[in-house]
C-alpha cells in the first residue's frame, strides 16, 4: 500500500545485457504498467450503494484493525477494472516473452509471469479462494476459457484452458512444514497491531496522509474507507482508497485515483465474498488428458543459462554494466536504470520483435528534450518512464516534468 520510502540504493543490473537490449526497450513500458497491476494484489472488492452507520474510528485505529485482521479462509468473485490508458495486453505479453506464441522463447501460455499481465488493462472477472497460507486459488474467467493458478501445499499449478497448457512448480520452502530460521526476524519489528500502526504512521509522516473517508457497503458488507494521499507534489497519484471490512478488518476494496482526473486507474473488487472455509476439493488439480506440462525448474535452468551468457558479455566489455538507484523518497521516488536498453530513438528490428510490440511502443512514446539531451517518455495514467538517448531509464509514479528534472539533475 505505501510507496517506497528508500532514499537511495545501488546495485548491478547484470541481467539487462547483450542481445536482449532491444527486447528490454519494449519491456520497459510493459514493466511500467506492471507497477499498477501489482496494486491489484491488495485483496480488493467492489462497492455497492449505501453508507452504513458505523461507530466513529480514527485512521490509526483503522490501520490497527487491518493489522489485527487474521482472515485465513475466504472465497468469492472479484471484478477488476484497470485503465492505464494503454492498449489491451491480450496476446501482447506472450509475444514479448515468447510464451504461447510462435516465437523462440519456448515459454508456456500458462506461465503466471506472462498470463497475469493481462490484468493490467481492461475489465476481468476473477474467482478467488483461500484456506490458510498453503492453499489458494485464483481463476480468471474469459468468454470461452478459464485460467487458474492453484497452490496446494508445496505444489503450484497453473492451467490455461484455451491452449490446454499447464505450468507446474514445487515450492517446498513455502510449505508450512518447511524449516524456518526463527532468528531471521529483526527484534525491532512491531509485534502488536498498535505498534504496527504507529510505525506506518511514523514512517509515512513526511510523505503520506491518512484519513477515514466515511463508510460504504462492499459486497453486502459494512466497511470503513481509509483514504491514503500523497503530501508531495509531482506524484501522479491523487489518492488510494481502501474499504476495510468493519467486522473482520479485511481490506475489501482498493481504488486508485489519478492526479490527472478522470475515472479510477484501478477499481477492483469482490462482487461476492464469503469468509467460510472453502471445500478442500477446490484446491485439487490434475493435468487434463493431452495437456502440455511445463516444469518451472526447466524454465529456471534456461533463465540461469541466459544470465550466465549475459554476465560473460559484461565481463568481456561488450556493454557497460550500468546500475540501479532510487532518487528521492515516498510517492515521488524515481528509479534510475543506467545503460538499460540502448538509444531511445533506435529503430526496432521487426524481424526480431513482433509488430504488436512496435505498435505498443508507438502508442506510448513522446519525445522530450532537456539538459540531458533528448529522450522518449512512455506514458500511462499512473506511471511514466523516460528513456534518454544514452539508454538510461527514469521511471516512477511521477509527472513527465519530474522525470525531465531528474534527468537534468543527473547531468
Amino acid at each position: 500500500m505505501a510507496p517506497n520510502d528508500s532514499a537511495h540504493s545501488t546495485g548491478e543490473a547484470g541481467d539487462l545485457a547483450g542481445g536482449r537490449r532491444k527486447a528490454v526497450r519494449y519491456l520497459v513500458p510493459l514493466a511500467v504498467a506492471g507497477v499498477a497491476a501489482g496494486t491489484i494484489g491488495l485483496v480488493p472488492a467492489l462497492a455497492s450503494s449505501g453508507d452504513p452507520d458505523l461507530p466513529k474510528i480514527t485512521a490509526q485505529e483503522l490501520i490497527e484493525k487491518i493489522a489485527a485482521s487474521d482472515t485465513q479462509q475466504l472465497s468469492g468473485t472479484v471484478r477488476i477494472t484497470t485503465d492505464l490508458g494503454l492498449p489491451s495486453f491480450d496476446g501482447l505479453a506472450g509475444s514479448l516473452t515468447g510464451a504461447g506464441g510462435d516465437g523462440d522463447g519456448g515459454g508456456s501460455s500458462a506461465d503466471p509471469s506472462s498470463k497475469l499481465t493481462e490484468l493490467a488493462s481492461g475489465t476481468h472477472t476473477v474467482r478467488v479462494a483461500a484456506d490458510g497460507p498453503d492453499r489458494q486459488k485464483v481463476s480468471v474467467l474469459e468468454d470461452s476459457s478459464e485460467y487458474s493458478l492453484i497452490r496446494n501445499g508445496d505444489e503450484v499449478w497453473a492451467y490455461d484452458s484455451a491452449s490446454n497448457e499447464v505450468f507446474h512448480s514445487k515450492d517446498a520452502a513455502g510449505h508450512r512444514d518447511a524449516p524456518r530460521d526463527k532468528g531471521a526476524l529483526p527484534s525491532e519489528l512491531p509485534t502488536t497491531p498498535k505498534e504496527f500502526a504507529d510505525e506506518v504512521l511514523k514512517a509515512s509522516a513526511d510523505t503520506t496522509s491518512f484519513r477515514v473517508g466515511g463508510t460504504a457497503q462492499v459486497a453486502g458488507r459494512d466497511a470503513y474507507r481509509l483514504v491514503v494521499e500523497p503530501k508531495q507534489k509531482g506524484s501522479t497519484v491523487k489518492a488510494v482508497t481502501i474499504a476495510v471490512d468493519a467486522e473482520t478488518g479485511t481490506p475489501l476494496k482498493v481504488t486508485l485515483t489519478p492526479g490527472g482526473g478522470g475515472k479510477a486507474v484501478v477499481d477492483a473488487g469482490f462482487t461476492k465474498v464469503d469468509f467460510a472455509r472453502p471445500a478442500a476439493s477446490t484446491f485439487d488439480f490434475t493435468p487434463p488428458k493431452g495437456a502440455e506440462v511445463t516444469e518451472a525448474d526447466e524454465v529456471e535452468k534456461e533463465a540461469h543459462r541466459e544470465f550466465k551468457e549475459a554476465h560473460r558479455e559484461f565481463e568481456g566489455g561488450k556493454q557497460d554494466a550500468g546500475g540501479f538507484e532510487v532518487i528521492g523518497e515516498g510517492w515521488t521516488a524515481i528509479a534510475t536504470i543506467k545503460g538499460a536498453g540502448g538509444p531511445a530513438g533506435a529503430t526496432p528490428d521487426t524481424g526480431e520483435l513482433p509488430p504488436e510490440a512496435g505498435q505498443f511502443l508507438d502508442s506510448l512514446g513522446d519525445k522530450v528534450t532537456g539538459k540531458f539531451g533528448t529522450g522518449t517518455v512512455f506514458s500511462t495514467r499512473l506511471v511514466n518512464a523516460l528513456m534518454t538517448e544514452d539508454g538510461t531509464v527514469y521511471v516512477g509514479a511521477v509527472t513527465k516534468d519530474a522525470l525531465v528534472k531528474a534527468a537534468d539533475a543527473a547531468k
